[in-house]
This record gives C-alpha cells, structure tokens and sequence, in this order.
C-alpha cells in the first residue's frame, strides 16, 4: 500500500467541485468506503452551503473537526433548538473539536473556500428521523437562507459573551 498524499493541489481542486456543487459543499473521502470502521475525510464549504443541524445517536460516533482552511462556525443546540455553545475554526481561533454523539450541531463557512478534516466511527449510515432537528428548517427550504445568516452571528456573538465574563 502507498501512501495516500494529500497536497494543495488536491484541496484547491476540492474547493473548485464545491463551488460548482448545487450544495456549494464536497468532500474528499480517505477511506475505502460508506462501511469503513474509520470515516475521515475532507470537507469543503462554502459561506451559502447549508447544513442543518443534526446530531449522531450512535454513542460511538463522536466527531472531531480540525480546521484547514478558511474560518467555519460551529454551533452546539439542545433538544429544543436552543445554542448552547458555538466556536470558530480559524488559524487565529480553535483548530480542532470534538462534538459528542448525542448533541445537535451544524458547521458552516463564514467565509469563501473553507475546508475542515473530518473524523468519526462508521459505518456511514444516513441520518434517521431522529437525528434531524425537528426545529431547524430542511436543506433547500425558503426558511434555510434566513436561519443560515443567524447562524453566521452566533459564534462572533457567544465567543464575545465568554471574553467578557
């Protein structure tokens, strides 16, 4: 087996096919498939590209985030939609977290061509009724344009309440 290189190249390519996805999001997988014990890979993001918050029921599927590129808000809810914690990955803010399985959460980008390492148990398994936020709108709705801009202040917001208190 070789060693599977990852470069520049690979990640300006990566934010190209998001810019061009209808979901303004892509990723590039590093392992072999949806059935792998390991998911990692790398996601590309743009600022219009919406996720809605969900959370993962398995105990065991935890996830890491480790910032690349750009700046990306990540936001923490309870059960009933409420923000309970929020952060920015950024050379400048937190590089790296961990969302416990369980919890509601989105990710985004706040600005153009970002890009995050992604890690978590697999196997891959679509998201059930469950784990979807009852509370936040669905991707491609006419609500998800005006609840992402709310989104996008949430971090700056809660990260300015903690430097004050």
């Amino acid at each position: 087996m070789s060693l599977h290189r990852i470069d520049r190249s690979a990640l300006d390519a990566l934010v190209a096919a998001a810019q061009a996805a209808p979901r303004r999001r892509r990723n590039l997988n590093l392992h072999g498939n949806d059935l792998a014990p390991a998911q990692r890979l790398f996601n590309a993001l743009e600022p219009d590209s919406y996720i809605p918050p969900h959370r993962h029921a398995d105990p065991a599927k935890d996830e890491t985030f480790v910032w690349i590129r750009g700046r990306m808000g990540v936001i923490e809810f309870d059960d009933s939609g409420a923000i309970t914690d929020a952060a920015i990955l950024a050379a400048d803010a937190s590089l790296a977290l961990t969302i416990p399985a369980g919890r509601f959460h989105t990710i985004f980008a706040l600005e153009p061509h970002a890009i995050f390492f992604e890690s978590k148990a697999g196997p891959y398994r679509p998201l059930g009724p469950d784990e979807r936020a009852g509370w936040a709108p669905a991707e491609g709705s006419p609500e998800s344009a005006g609840y992402l801009r709310k989104l996008n202040e949430a971090p700056r917001e809660i990260l300015a309440r903690k430097a004050t208190a």
